[in-house]
């Protein structure tokens, strides 16, 4: 929105600073932090009045949480949405169709999060929405998202699928190139979800592979750029750096209260929405098979889910103590902070390595 007080320059004055992607950048990391600070207790302070129970614990997770979790709300997530939202509204281009295709998604995850968590609440148990209608609803949202994308994508790379490390490859996918996006979508979304288990876990990841996706998003969307690195151009992505500033700047504003112990838990709403949202950006840039390197914690957190079902299923005995694979380490004595910071500094090993596949052909 701020952009449009670039129509009052004359090329030498404060207003020409909006031209600058880096300049709103900023400025949405920013407006997002302050909003986070300022609306964040009074957030905390409602949704523990309307739930006065909290967000309901499993009785067969950790024993711990039952101790130290129960009576805390959830729906935290609400307080990061509107602060990216409000500052990728006011910051970034809105005739820029990238932008409105991450927040469609971000927002659609964020209503079938809020369904579930209010569902949760308000029948005081751990099952909320059907597990099928949020999988179908993800998916019809990720098939829209996908289609969105390949038509927004220049006429080279519609429908084509980017490989890391090669310079000039593309896998030509056709229509298949929809499907391949929802999993990307969807899976993002839920592997995040997962990860969402322990205070403060999941958001730092999340905010460390939205800085790394948006990098690449603005290095993507500038020719001189691609250029250099012998990436594809992709223009109109740089845009995205935008938002993810805004989710970095909600996301830290949510850590405050989110630090361990919580105040509050982002729930579904936060999580469904936040991952969604990387798989977007991820589609968006031609970047999804980065985002498998870049969000590698997630990759490991669904994945341990799937081999102890898998397993169980298949033989009556478990892979793992508990899963996901951080309730595993819990079971093996380790304290909640330290799973936490050494899953964070995992989180920062694996952006850096999807970084180096801009330079690396």
């Amino acid at each position: 929105m701020l952009y449009w007080l670039t129509e009052f320059s004359d090329g030498g004055d404060v207003f020409n600073l909006f031209r600058y992607i880096t300049f709103r950048a900023g400025g949405a990391f920013f407006t997002a932090l302050v909003f986070g600070f300022i609306f964040g207790r009074p957030l905390i302070n409602f949704l523990k009045k309307r739930q006065t129970k909290g967000q309901p614990i499993r009785s067969d997770g950790p024993e711990g949480h039952l101790l130290t979790k129960t009576g805390t709300p959830t729906m935290g997530g609400l307080l990061i949405l509107s602060a990216l939202i409000v500052s990728t509204l006011l910051w970034a281009r809105l005739d820029n169709g990238y932008v409105w295709l991450v927040l469609f998604v971000t927002a659609s995850f964020g209503l079938i999060g809020f369904a579930d968590d209010y569902a949760k609440v308000t029948k005081n148990t751990h099952a909320g929405v059907s597990g099928k209608l949020r999988f179908g609803t993800g998916l019809l949202i990720s098939a829209v998202a996908g289609y969105w994308a390949a038509i927004l994508h220049p006429g080279d790379l519609s429908f084509q699928l980017a490989l890391p490390f090669f310079k000039d490859l593309l896998v030509n996918l056709g229509f298949v190139f929809v499907p391949f996006a929802m999993i990307v979508i969807v899976g993002a979304a839920n592997a995040v979800n997962l990860t969402d288990g322990l205070d403060g876990l999941a958001i730092m990841p999340v905010m460390i592979a939205a800085g790394t996706l948006g990098v690449i998003a603005y290095a993507v969307g500038r020719i001189d750029f691609t250029e250099y690195l012998e990436v594809h151009y992709v223009p109109g992505t740089g845009e995205i750096l935008i938002f993810t500033a805004g989710l970095i700047g909600g996301g830290l504003g949510f850590l405050w209260y989110n630090a361990p112990p919580a105040a509050v838990f982002m729930g579904d709403t936060g999580s469904l929405a936040l991952g969604g949202a990387l798989g977007a950006i991820a589609v968006s840039t031609k970047h999804e098979i980065v985002l498998a390197i870049v969000g590698g914690l997630f990759v490991v957190e669904a994945l341990s889910v799937i081999i102890q079902v898998a397993y169980f299923k298949r033989t009556g005995k478990r892979v793992f103590l508990m899963a996901p694979i951080h309730h595993h380490f819990e079971k093996q004595g380790w304290a909640e902070p330290q799973i936490v910071i050494r899953f964070w500094i995992i989180s920062l090993i694996l952006a850096l390595i999807g970084l180096a596949t801009l330079k690396v052909r």
